[in-house]
C-alpha cells in the first residue's frame, strides 16, 4: 500500500512515519481529511476523539458523511473506515466531548503529535496547554467556515494571523497565558464572507486542504527530524 509514498520519502523515512501515533481531536471537515490521508500514509495508531454523531448537514464537507453512515458515531465511523484501509493501524476511539476537567485521560496514552481540528475554543486552549506541558507538538486548526478559497489556507505561527475571529481569540489566550513558545496552526488568509444567517456557511474543499495541509505537515516534519 505504501510503495508510492516510499519512493518519495525512501524506505528510512517511511519507517519513522510508520511509527506516529498521532492524537485527532474533532472529526469534522478538516478532522476527518486528516484521519483519512494520516492513515493512507502507514502511520502505526491514531487516537480519535469526537462526541458527536453523523447528519445529514455533515455531507457536505466531511469524508465519513455518507446515507450510509448519517445517525453514527463518528468515532465509530471512523473506526470501520480505518480498519478497510488498514488493517495494521492501531485505533482508539474516545467517544467523549475533551476539556480541561478530562483532558487527563490521554496521559494513559504515548502521543507523538497532536491534532487539533475541533470548533470549541475552551478544548482548544486545553490542548495548547496539554502540549505544552507534555512537549508533544501540536497544529491547531483556526476557522474554515466562510470562506471558498483553500489556496488561501497556510500554516503559519498563532501570532501571525490576521483576518480570523477563531485565530483572534486563541491570540488572546496565548498572550494572557504567557505562553511564549510558537504555536504551529492552519489559517486561512481569506476575509470571512458575510451571510445573512447565523449558521456558518460551509464548502468541502476548504476544511479538507486543511486537514490535507495537516498532515503534509505531520509528514514533512517527521522527515526532517535529524
Amino acid at each position: 500500500m505504501l510503495e508510492r509514498l516510499q519512493l518519495l520519502i525512501n524506505s528510512e523515512n517511511l519507517e519513522r512515519v510508520k511509527k506516529l501515533r498521532v492524537l485527532v481531536v474533532g472529526l469534522g471537515g478538516v478532522g476527518g481529511y486528516t484521519v483519512e490521508s494520516l492513515v493512507r500514509s502507514g502511520i502505526s495508531e491514531i487516537i480519535l476523539v469526537d462526541y458527536d454523531t453523523i447528519s445529514i448537514s455533515n455531507k457536505n464537507r466531511q469524508i465519513i458523511a455518507t446515507d450510509e453512515t448519517i445517525g453514527m458515531k463518528k468515532v465509530t465511523a471512523f473506526q470501520n473506515r480505518i480498519e478497510s484501509i488498514s488493517k495494521s493501524c492501531k485505533v482508539v476511539s474516545l467517544d467523549t466531548f475533551l476539556n480541561e476537567d478530562n483532558i487527563s485521560l490521554l496521559d494513559q496514552y504515548s502521543i507523538d503529535y497532536i491534532v487539533d481540528a475541533c470548533d470549541t475554543v475552551s478544548t482548544k486552549q486545553a490542548l495548547i496547554t496539554y502540549s505544552m506541558k507534555h512537549k508533544i507538538p501540536l497544529i491547531s486548526c483556526m476557522g474554515t467556515g466562510n470562506r471558498l478559497d483553500p489556496s488561501k489556507l497556510e500554516i503559519t505561527d498563532l501570532r501571525k494571523t490576521s483576518y480570523d475571529p477563531l485565530a483572534k481569540k486563541m491570540r488572546n489566550f496565548v498572550t494572557k497565558s504567557g505562553i511564549k513558545e510558537k504555536i504551529t496552526v492552519v489559517c486561512s488568509k481569506e476575509h470571512p464572507i458575510k451571510t445573512n444567517s447565523k449558521t456558518i456557511a460551509s464548502c468541502s474543499f476548504v476544511p479538507s486542504v486543511a486537514g490535507l495541509l495537516i498532515t503534509s505537515h505531520i509528514i514533512r516534519t517527521t522527515i526532517e527530524k535529524k
